[in-house]
């Protein structure tokens, strides 16, 4: 094989590449050979079909796979000889290709920029990091305890008060009439959650226990029969029993219920717990902060085919009439996804970066952990989607040369209350909003200009 430059022209490459009729001929052989064994005619033992009869019954099929196979051979080794970085799917032109000639052909491509790296501690970002007052903490582990709240039985004389749990039987009627669905056995209502039928539990405050009550309530709109939403429904109801809530004590027994060594591991896993529903976002803004500085700082000339392809990616999902309205939108955001995802895989080639088996076993493993009774599910799922694995391994890489880059650029630690972080959050998204507004009013006044021009 013999390959010559043609020509560079900014980032496209035309290479000139020449395979001899010898190596065509053997390749063609083996291939004649290979099927003599496998091929099967009437006249002929298995095994025993003359070559030349192979060749006269099949002779173009098999010189067009040869080909086929020697220009995708040929191709990569020449691309990797050259050390070209390569754009997209590579164009090729046959110049000749006739049985018992040399394959002459040209290949058409475009490489990716040389990126030179601008250095990364000249990169400034905040680097956020919540603060979880005492009492925040203290609130949410008394609502938890709310939650895990134990009733004891009431006395039969006591009366039902809110915050007491009443059981009991019922059975009702509409009109005077049974319905279906009427009847409800040991059903079990906190007084003042009002999440039965709106008004009833009210009603049944003051009961003792064998006491029977009728409650008269309007089912809801929402009722299963439509011909009954809306309608004044009789309930009798029989109390079998009243119980009154009993202050659970916030004490190490508790923290261990909730799966804490201790009441102070509790509240250190509670803070954790707080912290994280904050932090994502506010790990996001920094991460996009960095991201957008340092496409800025990159200049790069950027291969039309490579934008047109991910514009493309952009798209999908889009409405025709959108595809078109939002253009110039997904060629810019093209633009800029691919500056970045070129100058982040610069970085991690630079500095070795890799995912390793272990990395990608470790993972599922944690996403296992998160998941308890859905190990078998996870697995096979990672069994029989090879993409997810990919994907998976594309995350992970994301994450590693953000971690690299976190730890080179000047980071400015900066403490938040949870009210500060949300303000943060809040700001950021009405931005985020303000910015789409933004493009979609210039893009209508570039069109109003146009028009005025026509």
């Amino acid at each position: 094989m013999k390959v010559r430059i043609n020509s560079k022209k900014g980032l496209k490459t035309s290479l000139s590449i020449l395979v001899d009729k010898k190596t065509i001929q053997k390749k063609l052989d083996d291939k004649l050979n290979e099927l003599q064994h496998k091929v099967r005619l009437k006249g002929f033992r298995p095994g025993k079909v003359p070559t030349n009869v192979i060749k006269n019954q099949f002779g173009k099929a098999i010189y067009g796979e040869v080909i086929d196979g020697i220009l995708k051979e040929t191709s990569t080794k020449a691309i990797e000889e050259n050390k070209l970085k390569v754009a997209g799917q590579p164009k090729i032109d046959l110049k000749t290709f006739e049985e018992g000639k040399d394959l002459d052909y040209t290949m058409e491509l475009e490489i990716l920029p040389e990126i030179k790296l601008k250095p990364l501690d000249k990169i400034k970002a905040t680097d956020y990091e919540i603060t979880v007052d005492k009492n925040i903490i203290d609130k949410r582990i008394n609502e938890i305890s709310k939650s895990q709240q134990n009733f004891h039985d009431k006395k039969e004389n006591e009366k039902s008060e809110k915050g007491n749990m009443i059981i009991f039987d019922y059975k009702a009627k509409v009109d005077g009439k049974d319905f279906e669905g009427n009847e409800g056995k040991k059903i079990q209502l906190v007084l003042g959650r009002d999440l039965f039928i709106k008004g009833f539990d009210e009603q049944l405050i003051g009961v003792k226990i064998n006491e029977n009550k009728s409650v008269l309530v309007n089912l809801p709109d929402n009722y299963p029969k439509k011909e009954l939403a809306n309608k004044k429904a009789n309930f009798d109801c029989k109390i079998t029993s009243i119980k009154k809530p009993v202050e659970t004590k916030i004490d190490d027994n508790f923290a261990k219920k909730m799966g804490a060594k201790n009441i102070e591991d509790l509240k250190n896993l509670v803070k954790k717990q707080i912290s994280s529903e904050y932090s994502s976002g506010l790990s996001a803004i920094t991460k996009k902060d960095i991201l957008e500085q340092i496409e800025k700082s990159h200049s790069l000339d950027l291969p039309p085919n490579l934008i047109q392809q991910e514009a493309k990616i952009i798209s999908q999902g889009q409405k025709k009439e959108d595809q078109e309205k939002n253009k110039e939108k997904n060629i810019k955001l093209a633009k800029s996804r691919i500056k970045t995802g070129l100058v982040l895989n610069e970085i991690a080639e630079k500095n070795n970066l890799k995912i390793g088996e272990n990395e990608i076993k470790n993972e599922i493993e944690k996403q296992i952990k998160s998941m308890p009774g859905q190990e078998k599910m996870i697995m096979e799922y990672y069994q029989k989607n090879p993409s997810a694995v990919s994907s998976l391994r594309g995350a992970l890489y994301e994450e590693k040369i953000l971690e690299l880059i976190k730890s080179k650029v000047s980071l400015n630690k900066k403490n938040v209350t949870l009210k500060e972080a949300e303000a943060i959050l809040k700001n950021f998204s009405q931005k985020s909003q303000e910015s789409t507004k933004s493009d979609n009013t210039k893009k209508n006044q570039k069109k109003s200009k146009i028009r005025k021009k026509k």
